[in-house]
């Protein structure tokens, strides 16, 4: 790999671009080499960044804030290659899955768009009982102080995109610190929403140490509202130190797709594919990736051949060869770890059925029969594109028990053409989303989005749910006669 393109980047705070002695490398999953750094910002920084935001009023009309959202989904279309090499290199996916991840932040900024323009204020009459007056009652959203925003490693364009775009929608101003681990493509962004006339204040990119800037994100005094997606014992360390501050917590998920028993050999080849795709996307590196494939004993013989068959088909290698189809995982000690799990099941009892072998970071797509429901590798959140098939009785109500019986609750799919027992899947998995012949992660940008359990506190993202959870509700009211 050519390495001449190194980037040497500054955080983005006030306007400026700032650097420090000290730096973080960034390393390409493939080969351990580094190819960028960033500073290694101090809690001053971040404190600095928050006083900015505090104090910088946006007076953007929905006009003008639609036009900018609006203008960032442009370039991040006109930057696609530029943004998809980067992605690619800081995270370790292929390039397929970049191009992919591109397309999806644009979806984010249209939808934000959009949104921007419409006013959900609301009116109450209130001569609407002998006690009434002759009065009207009416709502209006306003934005907070300051936003934080720690954003994970795993979708380094659209995970910031989902926190800066109903921010930028709803007139806020937002304190960015993305991992250490993919910092660039933040940075990356911060300079696209520049371009398209987002006022610097209004978003900001702090990078450092986990150590050295985490508590600062928390506990600056300027904080109304902290957005984070990442790992649950971070999101409850958060929830324990933020403590009257709101709150928007993404965590982990364990979604399990559940293939049920009333299904031909053509629809269970179809369920085999959304498995496979669901296990395998963005290298298994998506909270809401299937997990666990629960699949009942009935049909299990005659759909594990199709797993296997999509799952050897696909494509692993160089994640910058744009034929590649899985690159890597974050690190080779993730890649390690799930290897491990992978292992262990097999002590338990499971049968690898493909694993050509583990090259650092590159874990190749590993499909397993056999998993018990309650092994480490199927009850943890396995981060990587292992395909664990768990079979299952062929009783439902056996089924949604297994399904609900670990500490996630985010999303699920099911595939079943009887439409009862889809209804029963819905009300009776205890999770954020259900999706009825369809990955676990299925959504448009702007639905509802988030977890229960330990996958979240309840708070929905998505544009619109986002956009909402950014600004207080303030309540005032008119005579109004007549």
């Amino acid at each position: 790999m050519n390495t001449s393109n190194t980037r040497i980047e500054g955080m983005r705070i006030g306007g400026k671009v700032v650097f420090t002695e000290a730096t973080i490398p960034v390393r390409y999953a493939f080969t351990n080499e580094v190819i960028g750094t960033v500073p290694a910002g101090t809690a001053e920084h971040v404190r600095k960044a928050f006083d900015v935001a505090a104090n910088y009023s946006a007076k953007l009309t929905r006009y003008e804030r639609s036009q900018i959202l609006r203008r960032a989904g442009e370039l991040i279309g006109q930057k696609r290659e530029y943004l998809a090499k980067w992605l690619t290199l800081e995270l370790g996916i292929c390039h397929q899955h970049s191009i992919y991840e591109t397309k999806r932040a644009q979806d984010v900024f249209q939808f934000a768009a959009a949104e921007a323009l419409k006013d959900d204020g609301e009116i109450f009459s209130c001569d609407l009982t002998p006690n009434g007056k002759e009065r009207k009652i009416f709502t209006k959203r306003e934005p907070v102080k300051a936003i934080s925003a720690i954003t994970p490693f795993n979708h380094p364009l659209n995970m910031v995109s989902h926190k800066v775009a109903p921010s930028i929608a709803t007139n806020n101003c937002m304190v960015c610190k993305p991992t250490e681990l993919t910092p660039l493509t933040a940075l990356s962004l911060a300079d696209i929403l520049y371009e398209a006339g987002l006022p610097p204040e209004m978003f900001q990119v702090v990078t450092g140490w986990p150590q050295d800037i985490g508590d600062e994100m928390i506990t600056n005094e300027n904080i109304d509202i902290i957005t984070f997606t990442g790992g649950v014992p971070v999101g409850k360390m958060i929830a324990a130190k933020a403590g009257y501050k709101r709150q928007a917590l993404e965590l982990g998920g364990n979604d399990p797709l559940i293939v049920l028993n009333d299904l031909s050999d053509a629809d269970l080849e179809k369920a085999a594919a959304i498995a496979v795709a669901g296990a395998t996307g963005n290298s298994g590196q998506r909270c809401t990736a299937i997990k666990r494939i629960l699949v009942q004993d009935s049909v299990a013989d005659k759909f594990v051949p199709f797993v296997l068959e999509k799952a050897k088909a696909i494509k692993f290698g160089d994640p910058q060869d744009p034929e590649t189809q899985l690159g890597c995982v974050i690190n080779a000690e993730a890649a390690a770890l799930f290897e491990k799990r992978v292992f262990l099941a097999e002590e338990e009892g499971a049968e690898i059925l493909y694993h050509p072998g583990r090259q650092g970071a590159l874990l190749p797509p590993v499909v397993v029969d056999k998993v018990p429901y309650d092994s480490e590798l199927v009850m943890e959140e396995t981060f990587g594109p292992i395909v664990p098939i768990v079979r299952v009785p062929d009783d439902d109500a056996m089924v949604m028990e297994i399904s609900n019986s670990t500490e996630f609750g985010l999303s699920s799919g099911v595939c079943t053409n009887d439409l009862n027992r889809a209804i029963a899947y819905i009300n009776g998995l205890n999770v954020g989303t259900c999706n009825i012949w369809e990955q676990p992660g299925f959504r448009i940008e702007m639905s509802p989005f988030g977890g229960i359990k330990n996958s979240g506190n309840g708070v929905k993202e998505g544009v619109i749910e986002a956009m909402k959870f950014f600004t207080n509700v303030k309540t005032y009211s008119l005579p109004w006669p007549g």
